[in-house]
């Protein structure tokens, strides 16, 4: 039987959060962390994933207000919840446009071995300007090149990490190419896993080739069991041109889970997550983003505009743009007129991440459903609750899923490569 891969997303800053939930707590203070970390691991998810924020986003040049607090850097929190979990896969994403191979697999390096094994890199990239002028690079980079840096930066890391054989000796180090031109020694031993785990996010043409080429998980999304289907077997497809097979990359798209006693509990306490995740203040904000003109006059109770949106505003800073607003807008008018909805119920309705919504029972059974489907490998789970969102569905959900004979009751290995089934790199000297 199919075996479910499971991971926990730490939501930090975004649109997820419901801040004004009274369990809401820090998601800057490391009990937070640990809290959402033990959670997992008691739960035998296969890793905790923590994203990353370079710079504070803008919008309609004042800071985002959930951006106010930041967010701590991802390997120097992962590196202290190495010394409290045991097994837990500790994913960290680091950008690849922002930081040098040599310092970075250093880092990952280092975390492999305070964890035994368990460490991730999930590969970001990016061609924004705005967040490039926190880097003495900043903005440098051409959208069309930030995957063939990537692509590099992987391959030179993982030469780097080969560098130390398997038997505890080392040999210098050349590498030289259109983006990185190093040399030296490498100063930490072979991990226990041989290289960290490689994550790549991102659903994008480029993106699905970069994943297939050189990722062992992507970090997807999709809303429904068909387009999860295309997804999975348009992704692996690929593998075989690059001397893959299908199980060497495990897809896992980002999903939120909302439990009841009842099916008919769980839709109203999704119905009230969502109304919480989508204030008055924030529909107006997400109304912005697409159309790039300053709509704080509009009611969020009433009507979409009827203008047409500014495809060249540069009125939201830092966030990823609307690829196509006119669409966007044409849309969600569309679906405003069809069923008569307002600004923010519209922004509700057409900005919800995949969700599972039921009672125990159900949302086991529709988990299992995707994964023996082949709409995906696994699933990383983003809570609406820092950093208690998990508990229930480790309590609740993770034994039931148990007791189908899908996931694992216990941990058979020690390293992140073990949890998802992955062969260890073969060492290249």
């Amino acid at each position: 039987m199919k075996q479910m891969h499971l991971a926990a997303h730490f939501p930090g800053v975004n649109s997820t959060t419901v801040w004004a939930d009274p369990r809401s707590r820090s998601q800057i203070e490391f009990a937070s962390f640990e809290h959402l970390a033990r959670t997992a691991e008691r739960g035998k998810f296969d890793f905790f994933f923590l994203a990353e924020g370079l710079r504070l986003r803008e919008h309609n040049g004042r800071i985002h207000d959930l951006d106010v607090v930041g967010r701590p850097e991802s390997l120097t929190v992962l590196n202290a919840l190495a010394a409290v979990t045991e097994r837990l896969g500790l994913a960290a994403t680091v950008n690849a446009t922002f930081n040098e191979p040599y310092e970075l697999a250093r880092r990952l390096a280092t975390l492999d071995h305070l964890s035994a094994g368990r460490a991730a890199w999930n590969v970001v990239t990016s061609s924004d300007a705005f967040t490039g002028e926190n880097f003495r690079r900043g903005g440098y980079l051409d959208r069309a090149d930030r995957y063939t840096r990537a692509a590099e930066f992987v391959a030179t890391a993982r030469e780097l990490w080969d560098t130390w054989t398997p038997d505890g000796t080392s040999r210098p180090f050349a590498h030289s190419g259109p983006h990185f031109d190093i040399s030296g020694e490498f100063t930490v031993p072979r991990s226990p896993q041989g290289h960290p785990v490689v994550i790549q996010a991102g659903d994008s043409d480029e993106g699905r080739e970069f994943a297939a080429s050189t990722a062992d998980v992507i970090f997807t999304r999709h809303g429904t069991l068909e387009a999860g289907r295309v997804f999975y077997a348009d992704v692996k497809s690929r593998l075989e041109k690059y001397g893959r097979g299908r199980d060497d990359l495990k897809i896992m798209p980002g999903v939120t889970v909302v439990l009841g006693d009842t099916d008919a509990e769980a839709h109203r306490n999704a119905a009230e997550i969502r109304r919480k995740q989508v204030s008055p203040q924030n529909a107006i904000l997400a109304l912005e983003q697409v159309w790039g003109l300053d709509l704080s006059s509009y009611d969020p109770d009433g009507p979409l505009p009827d203008i047409d949106p500014d495809p060249g505003s540069n009125m939201v800073q830092g966030r990823a743009r609307v690829a196509d607003p006119q669409a966007v807008a044409a849309r969600w008018r569309a679906l405003s007129e069809a069923k008569g909805l307002s600004i923010r119920q519209t922004v509700i309705e057409t900005t919800a991440r995949q969700s599972f919504i039921g009672s125990p029972e159900t949302v086991a059974g529709e988990l299992a459903m995707f994964v023996a489907g082949d709409a995906a490998d696994g699933f990383i789970l983003v809570p609406h609750l820092t950093p208690g969102g998990l508990d229930d569905f480790v309590d609740r959900v993770v034994p039931l899923l148990q007791e189908r004979g899908v996931f694992r009751s216990e941990y058979t290995g020690s390293t992140l490569r073990s949890h998802l089934g992955l062969a260890d790199p073969v060492w290249k000297g």
